[in-house]
């Protein structure tokens, strides 16, 4: 249910579970974790679904058994945020729930233009994974983070573009593409140039 191709130092990692929304259950959470902790060896990584929906977060019978609190996600995101290459979220469609991290996470962020954002976790009565607010205040301010995580808002796809949480939206047709050409230069450039470019930018790791 998790897709991984390596091309010339791009890595692109899917999640393929279409008839389920892209929910993500403890083994599929753990793969990824483990992908990207390998990804120190990519030049550039891409992050996005298969069908119509990103990801709807957590599998509903395994977040009722304990995933929405399992650590497994702050563990992923993490993993994301330390990897000095460029990295990219290639929104499909909607993002849900505690798949934001991974989003969050990324350097960059682009989408198809029907695609929603929202993190319902106050309305579900779970406390949002830790690293996560501070990563989309980080990028749109305390006051809009409150109107995700408190005010329980589904944010457009254009709406999220003026906040600055998505960079670039596109066509459906050309979102991989897009996310492939964004790479180019990252997985040409000699790697000690690219590592010490991604420093002087700042990491997104908060640990």
């Amino acid at each position: 249910m998790i897709r991984l191709d390596k091309h010339a130092g791009l890595w692109t990692v899917t999640i393929d579970r279409p008839d389920k929304a892209n929910s993500l259950t403890g083994a599929m959470l753990g793969e990824l974790v483990g992908i990207a902790r390998d990804a120190k060896d990519a030049r550039a990584l891409i992050l996005t679904g298969q069908g119509r929906v990103f990801s709807a977060g957590a599998d509903l019978d395994e977040a009722r058994a304990g995933l929405a609190t399992s650590p497994l996600w702050e563990q992923l995101s993490g993993a994301i945020a330390a990897l000095p290459c460029l990295t990219i979220a290639a929104l499909n469609g909607t993002l849900a729930g505690g798949a934001n991290g991974m989003a969050l996470a990324c350097d960059l962020r682009i989408s198809v233009p029907g695609a929603k954002v929202f993190y319902p976790v106050m309305k579900l009565g779970y406390l949002p994974q830790p690293s996560d607010p501070g990563r989309m205040a980080a990028l749109i301010g305390p006051a809009r983070t409150k109107l995700i995580l408190m005010a329980g808002q589904k944010i457009t796809a254009h709406e999220a573009y003026a906040f600055g949480l998505i960079d670039r939206i596109v066509a459906p047709e050309d979102l991989m593409d897009t996310a492939r050409a964004l790479t180019v230069d990252s997985c040409a450039a000699p790697r000690e140039i690219a590592d010490g470019i991604a420093a002087l930018c700042g990491y997104k790791d908060l640990t």
